[in-house]
């Protein structure tokens, strides 16, 4: 899965209707363009992929509020806010998610009910287990990476990611159940994105071709 379509249908479905400069920013805010491959090319490709597939809508619209040229706006579909439950949720329950999907992820874990969200990542703690088990029908941690040569090293990476991922995992459940968040269906939802107009103080302020599309 790349985090790109999660982080991009993420960011318009808070919107409700925003025009690609606008998501690149919100990307930057967040700083994905440091641990994804959310680089403005990509984000304004992956909106007009998404619109071709109709998981987006593109509205023509006039000039911004701050000035400059017409833009396209973006509004997600059902279509679009099913694939993003359904990216969100495979993203949260698999084991072997690169560390970008998942880090997606969590930014938009607070759509979900808080019940859902605990489920699910009850599910990626039974992947790591399972997981680590099966690592460990080969090699037997306590014995040391060495007794089977330089190839153990990589078994006893496995078994130390498997038991940290498993670890941290526990804990955020531990502050979900505690009551940590807001939640779908509990209140006003934590707003993530930028209005448009305000700053971005950790924008790039490299300039793309899209930025005027």
């Amino acid at each position: 899965m790349s985090a790109i379509r999660l982080l991009v249908l993420c960011a318009v479905r808070q919107h409700g209707r925003a025009h690609g400069y606008q998501i690149r920013n919100d990307l930057e805010y967040w700083g994905a363009h440091e641990w994804s491959s959310a680089k403005p090319g990509s984000v304004y490709h992956a909106l007009k992929q998404m619109a071709k597939q109709g998981l987006l809508v593109a509205h023509e619209t006039g000039p911004s509020t701050v000035g400059g040229p017409p833009r396209t706006q973006y509004e997600i579909t059902g279509r679009g806010d099913a694939e993003y439950f359904a990216l969100l949720r495979a993203a949260l329950t698999a084991y072997d998610q690169k560390p970008d999907v998942l880090t997606a992820a969590l930014g938009g874990i607070v759509d979900l009910t808080r019940s859902e969200a605990v489920a699910l990542l009850r599910e990626r703690v039974a992947g790591l287990a399972a997981w680590r088990d099966e690592v460990t029908r080969h090699y037997v941690p306590e014995d040391g990476p060495g007794s089977i040569g330089h190839i153990g090293e990589i078994m006893n990476l496995w078994v130390h990611s498997a038991d940290a991922g498993a670890e941290w995992t526990r804990g955020l459940i531990d502050r979900i159940e505690g009551g940590a968040y807001t939640f779908a269906g509990e209140g006003e939802p934590f707003v993530g994105v930028l209005a448009e107009g305000e700053e971005n103080p950790y924008a790039t302020g490299v300039p793309d071709p899209g930025d005027d599309a």
